[in-house]
């Protein structure tokens, strides 16, 4: 049973965000297995909650369409992954991510999902209009981005396609949030960091006459002026693992 909302904040949220609200939207980035940014997701929930200030939860961690609007306060784990479709397959693990999610839920306020579908990612990937979407600068770093960080074991022709469906992704992600902006409350959108940088990802598919702020959860050494973010989360290193050796294995399998 997870316990969301018998949980008090942790020290430095009530700081971070009285340098970051009121704004409309409110972008959180993550390392995908940095469990102390999945903490800080529910205290900004919890503290926004606490202050009537919180509108929406977006989350990359759930499709597009999905939604809790409509339940109540009170209803069970099994009806809320249900109404999101979150299943074990998914890749985002309950455990880690339900307690942010109930922490919305119990407050009364909607947990929608953002994410492109996962029934729409083969025809964002023969898109050629998306690679418009950006300028050709940013699209040139979105390429080089998928290239590094499949660790350039992807062959060439898959460069492009792969890079559409990070492009779709911040588009989805971005219409979900406007859609979901409330006057005089904050949504906040949960996704990787990746997603949340304000010179790469869901900030660049925003009207301008759309505020935000961003937060870029990091862990490791600070390296704030590194980063395209309003503030940034240090959390402790995580300790060393070679994602490429998984990558390899993944992709043998």
């Amino acid at each position: 049973m997870l316990s969301a909302c018998a949980h008090r904040p942790a020290p430095g949220v009530e700081q971070l965000l009285g340098r970051l609200v009121p704004t409309p939207l409110l972008l959180l980035g993550e390392q995908h297995d940095a469990p102390e940014h999945q903490a800080l997701q529910r205290d900004v929930v919890l503290a926004l909650a606490s202050r009537a200030q919180l509108g929406a939860l977006v989350m990359e961690m759930a499709e597009q369409g999905r939604s809790t609007q409509g339940l109540p306060q009170d209803a069970d784990e099994a009806r809320v992954r249900s109404a999101l479709h979150w299943t074990d397959e998914t890749g985002w693990p309950w455990p880690v991510y339900g307690p942010v999610v109930m922490a919305a839920v119990r407050s009364g306020v909607p947990v929608l999902g953002g994410n492109l579908p996962r029934a729409q990612m083969r025809g964002a990937m023969g898109n050629a209009a998306l690679d418009n979407l950006v300028a050709d600068d940013v699209l040139q770093r979105q390429r080089t981005g998928i290239q590094e960080g499949h660790c350039d074991l992807l062959p060439p022709s898959q460069i492009a396609p792969m890079t559409r469906i990070q492009l779709a992704r911040d588009q989805a992600l971005a219409q979900t949030a406007i859609r979901a902006l409330i006057p005089g409350k904050t949504v906040v959108l949960v996704a990787g960091n990746g997603h949340v940088r304000s010179d790469l990802g869901v900030p660049l598919y925003l009207p301008v006459s759309v505020p935000y702020r961003v937060v870029m959860a990091q862990a490791g050494p600070a390296k704030d002026s590194a980063l395209p973010a309003d503030a940034v989360w240090n959390t402790p290193a995580l300790p060393p693992r070679d994602h490429c050796a998984d990558l390899r294995q993944q992709m043998k399998r």
